[in-house]
């Protein structure tokens, strides 16, 4: 049941990202576009409720629990900048906005915007594990929680891995194509 709940949560997120952002350049209803993607946090907290309450009632922790927590994690860290992704397509498309396909960084940019991805992906493995590492101790069982454990494990080898990525621009910078 609380898979489907993940599911809705996040269809839910875009749902009023793509809401608000309809109703604010479609519609030209600025406030209540703006209210539509404030919404977007709330879909968060009832997927934390929702998760809290699941392994309260005796839930074994499974991935499905996990990735509550590392969406949220996810959200926090990246959702302000999804929504700005989406915003700047949105005025592309419906205000003969600038193409942000056209605006490929290279060099020292391209190096500072893999940093701070990087950064962002940091925070949200710290967010999502602060909140594994919470639910692991609440529940007390490390046998019904050791997916989670795993989980965070896991995730910190994903986050090793883009740090070499994302670090690797500062050090060998991405060079723009050569136009013949």
């Amino acid at each position: 049941m609380i898979a489907y709940f993940i599911i809705a949560c996040e269809i839910a997120f875009w749902v009023f990202v793509a809401a608000g952002l309809s109703v604010r350049y479609m519609l030209g209803m600025k406030r209540l576009g703006l209210a539509l993607l404030a919404a977007t946090p709330i879909v968060d907290v009832l997927l934390l409720v929702a998760t809290v309450i699941d392994l309260q009632r005796g839930a074994t922790a499974s991935m499905v629990h996990g990735i509550a927590a590392i969406y949220i994690g996810v959200s926090i860290a990246f959702g302000h900048q999804m929504i700005a992704w989406a915003d700047r397509y949105f005025q592309y498309w419906f205000r003969g906005g600038e193409n942000p396909r056209k605006n490929k960084l290279y060099g020292r940019e391209h190096a500072r915007r893999e940093r701070i991805g990087w950064f962002r992906h940091f925070l949200a493995w710290s967010i999502g594990s602060v909140l594994l590492y919470i639910m692991i101790r609440w529940i007390g069982d490390p046998v019904r929680t050791e997916v989670f454990t795993g989980l965070i494990r896991v995730w910190g080898m994903v986050l090793s891995i883009d740090f070499l990525i994302s670090m690797s621009y500062s050090l060998w910078p991405r060079k723009a194509a050569v136009k013949i």
